[in-house]
């Protein structure tokens, strides 16, 4: 699926710079709508509002302002916003230089990188008891038993069940609380370091996922699989949303955040297509 789609679509755009061959441009064009037109797309992206969620610590929420909106003095309506944010907050992108300090940063992330088959880890029978747990190589030779190796260069997703919680505080960060003395109250699931290792040692994968707010587990003081994972250049996508909604394999990824020069990270919007 992602060689043809991604091979259609490299054909489609190069022949539609050659106006002159319309049969050919045409061709790739209907080639390309009847691939997409076979399956549909799903939305993994929380909306950014005054709800989003952000770690505690962070002094500041997603604020939007609103510059104009209105009819004109010409006699048309316009609408114009600006928005202050944090990088690390809401659907996100951790960039590898966020705890790697030779890591690509936002801006530097290879556009492939950003792309790919997606498989779906889902722990969440056993992160739904347990507010604490950690997705562990176990997790992860047992998908392969049933589904077979981890394909190279994958999208991971692990599907915790913390998704539905969002953006009740409570329930998906564990606390309420605000400030730096509510970090230690956080409790919600994330990936074990150990596990994260063995990622890094054993496969090959471009970026992992989660629905939760954090790679590493609420209570986590050193942040390992951060550490591990970022320290490779593998790419971190942190409270995605609706995990539910795709299968175990043949969805793929479009992880496009915004593009920040030197940044550490950043909104995310990410989407999948499921043939």
């Amino acid at each position: 699926m992602r060689n043809l789609l991604l091979f259609t679509i490299l054909l489609a755009c190069t022949r539609c710079k050659r106006p002159s061959n319309t049969t050919q441009t045409d061709s790739a064009g209907a080639a390309l709508s009847t691939l997409l037109a076979s399956g549909h797309w799903v939305d993994l992206t929380y909306s950014f509002s005054d709800s989003t969620l952000y770690w505690p610590n962070n002094k500041i929420p997603f604020h939007l302002d609103t510059l104009f909106q209105g009819t004109t003095t010409g006699g048309f309506f316009y609408s114009s916003y600006q928005f202050c944010a944090p990088e690390h907050g809401g659907t996100h992108l951790d960039a590898p230089i966020h705890f790697a300090s030779q890591g690509w940063t936002s801006d530097q992330i290879p556009v492939d990188r950003l792309q790919g088959n997606a498989i779906i880890i889902d722990v969440s029978e056993k992160a739904l008891r347990n507010r604490d747990y950690l997705v562990s190589t176990e997790d992860f030779l047992a998908w392969e038993s049933q589904y077979g190796r981890n394909p190279n260069d994958a999208i991971v997703l692990l599907r915790t069940g913390y998704g539905p919680f969002y953006p009740d505080a409570q329930q998906y960060f564990g606390t309420t609380q605000r400030g730096a003395e509510a970090v230690m109250l956080l409790h919600f699931p994330g990936l074990d370091p150990m596990a994260a290792t063995w990622l890094v040692e054993n496969r090959a994968i471009k970026a992992i996922g989660l629905d939760t707010p954090s790679i590493d587990y609420g209570q986590s003081k050193d942040f390992g699989s951060h550490q591990m994972l970022l320290g490779k250049n593998i790419l971190v996508f942190e409270n995605v949303a609706n995990l539910a909604q795709l299968p175990v394999t043949g969805s793929y990824v479009f992880a496009l955040p915004m593009k920040i020069k030197g940044g550490s990270g950043g909104p995310l919007r990410i989407m999948a297509w499921v043939k």
